[in-house]
């Protein structure tokens, strides 16, 4: 796809769906879009590659603008068939559509025919072969680390107002909903990487349609119900290029590493957990510009994206989300064990935070409510050996081939330990939880998602 048909397929919104996207010029540019040299944006300053070297980048810069008005019509247009249906129908149709097929759902509807079909056509620039060695080699990470991770990675996607707002919008600012959150996004990907779990039959696959019929739900009540919504200064409401940091966020830092270490391709086991990652995305809705193969590719759409991105953090949004999602309780119970992995997990969350997102900046930590006591530290220092020595002892097990089948199983009986933790995932949006509703008659008479 060229920059040029991306362009059309982003005007077309308007045209395919006017119900939701009628009321959108897709020719104005929205003010999140940061692409003035003197706009100040979300690219970090320490780089040796300054924001005005990467702008220059004309073709990649415009990819990422186009990218930034560009919303998932194939998903949004069946949940516009909200009001027909209401929310719990569509979930209903489109889980058994995924478990037994679309001929198990009586009298479907066009729009979950192409939805499904959209996401069955996998294209000619994945490798399957690929994917499966990567979901291999990614649950080791997903299963002994990310747990330990996912809640400072959460945390980063909420820097920016442009971005964020979507989600302060859906009421996920109690502590309930902001542990119900992470704990999806932590099943999602684990999900994923499960054996065969991205095959048509396979778990990842429902949960990628899930969070898929997630985000349009959000778009959908966003346009539509939410007086907070100003597209002029926002665009669209998630974006594909929102998406994509939480999507690749393991292959960015893949890459960043292989980069630093002089190197210009991916070894095997890198390579193939990139191909893993891009199918996640192409799950996910995300056009092929978006997810680069080589290493600098994926460095490059990172920080183009973060260039682009007009500076925006708001405490009222951004440091509110910020602090639920910290203080949020993860763990099923408050057991004696669960509550010493708490506090582990959260200390350990926090550093990763500082360290991987804000540069290790303790102080603008701090200011958004995040900091490390002694106490944390402590925990993170009793911690880390233990789960980097796990991680070591297995990635070297499985470099030797007859051992590799032993330590997989291990990892996936752990993984599957895991899941159970985050507890079901519903991957659903309750519009009544919606902040600063918009009467609308329109609205009023419709069905909430």
């Amino acid at each position: 796809m060229s920059v040029e048909t991306l362009k059309e397929r982003v005007r077309r919104q308007r045209d395919e769906l006017p119900g939701m996207y009628g009321d959108i010029d897709f020719d104005r540019v929205p003010e999140r879009l940061a692409l003035g040299p003197d706009d100040e944006s979300d690219y970090p300053s320490h780089l040796k590659l300054s924001r005005a070297d990467l702008m220059a980048e004309t073709e990649l810069i415009e990819v990422m603008a186009t990218a930034t008005m560009l919303g998932d019509v194939v998903c949004d247009a069946y949940v516009a068939r909200l009001p027909e249906f209401g929310m719990q129908r569509l979930i209903e149709m489109i889980r058994t559509a995924c478990r037994e097929g679309i001929d198990a759902v009586d009298g479907a509807p066009d729009e979950l025919v192409a939805f499904l079909e959209a996401m069955e056509a996998t294209p000619d620039w994945i490798d399957l072969d690929l994917v499966e060695q990567g979901a291999r080699v990614e649950r080791v990470g997903a299963a002994l680390a990310a747990p330990y991770a996912i809640r400072g990675a959460f945390l980063a996607t909420f820097l920016n107002e442009y971005a964020a707002l979507p989600m302060a919008i859906t009421g996920s600012l109690s502590d309930r909903r902001a542990a119900r959150r992470v704990n999806e996004t932590a099943s999602f990907f684990a999900t994923t990487v499960l054996p065969g779990g991205m095959r048509r039959d396979g778990p990842g696959f429902e949960a990628a349609v899930m969070v898929r019929l997630m985000h349009s739900m959000v778009r959908y009540n966003a346009l539509r119900r939410s007086d907070r919504w100003d597209q002029e200064r926002f665009g669209i409401p998630i974006p594909q290029v929102d998406q994509m940091p939480a999507g690749l966020i393991s292959s960015f830092l893949i890459a960043a590493a292989v980069v630093k270490a002089g190197r210009e391709e991916f070894d095997a086991d890198e390579r193939a957990q990139i191909e893993m990652a891009r199918y996640r995305c192409f799950l996910l809705g995300l056009p092929e510009e978006l997810l680069p193969t080589d290493p600098k590719g994926m460095l490059a759409v990172f920080l183009a994206r973060a260039a682009t991105l007009r500076k925006g953090y708001d405490d009222a949004t951004c440091g509110e989300l910020v602090r639920a999602t910290m203080g949020a309780y993860l763990r099923p119970d408050h057991s004696l064990p669960n509550r010493i992995g708490e506090s582990f997990e959260r200390s350990f969350s926090t550093a990763f935070f500082i360290k991987v997102f804000l540069g290790g900046d303790a102080e603008q930590a701090a200011a958004m409510g995040v900091s490390m006591s002694t106490g944390d530290k402590v925990r993170v220092a009793a911690a880390a050996p233990f789960i980097y020595g796990r991680l070591q002892a297995v990635n070297l097990l499985n470099r030797v081939p007859p051992l590799r089948p032993v330590t997989d199983s291990l990892v996936t009986w752990t993984l599957r330990r895991r899941l159970k933790s985050y507890g079901q995932a519903e991957f659903r949006t309750d519009a009544q939880t919606y902040t600063h509703a918009r009467p609308k008659a329109e609205a009023a008479s419709e069905p909430a998602a």
